[in-house]
């Protein structure tokens, strides 16, 4: 019987397969080579451009980078910038509309200050008594866009020959289901 070889990778390699092996390194020197001068080329003209658009005053100067403190600072800042938006998106309008269309006879409101942040109204004003005062009280308790209506004091004030009663209340302002 004759033997069997089962060797699946010949020791011996052709010239055909060096020559190969040399013709894919050299193409892939050349191709380096090329890719650097290519790169430091458009490092060139992205220089010129930048320096050209200067010139023209179409870009600003790129500003310096950012520390920590600085970057604090400017995160502080857009939060307050969003917290100021989410206070002018508020519909406004319909609490000041609500407030006045309120019969007012004996109560005249001194101020209002809203919190849009946390969603309260505080309200100080003048009412010619103290049913008066019960009443706006009970009024404001039974409108939609207020909650949680509460006096916080109250004063008859003794030097005016009325004894109109000054007070201050708080509300929770809400809109539908939800608070603003």
């Amino acid at each position: 019987m004759r033997r069997l070889d089962l060797e699946f990778q010949p020791r011996r390699s052709s010239a055909l397969a060096w020559s190969l092996l040399a013709l894919g390194s050299a193409v892939l020197a050349v191709l380096l080579l090329l890719q650097q001068q290519l790169q430091s080329e458009q490092g060139e003209l992205e220089a010129r451009v930048h320096s050209l658009e200067l010139k023209l005053g179409r870009r600003p100067l790129s500003a310096a980078p950012q520390n920590s403190t600085a970057s604090r600072e400017q995160a502080e800042q857009l939060a307050q910038m969003r917290s100021v938006s989410q206070q002018l998106q508020r519909p406004w309008e319909q609490l000041f509309t609500m407030l006045e269309a309120m019969p007012q006879e004996d109560v005249a409101l001194l101020t209002i200050t809203p919190d849009a942040r946390k969603g309260q109204l505080r309200i100080a004003a003048e009412a010619r008594d103290l049913e008066a005062m019960l009443q706006y009280h009970q009024r404001l308790e039974r409108s939609s866009e207020l909650r949680d209506v509460s006096l916080l004091n109250h004063e008859v004030v003794a030097g005016q020959a009325e004894h109109p009663v000054r007070f201050n209340l708080t509300a929770t302002w809400e809109i539908g289901h939800a608070r603003p």
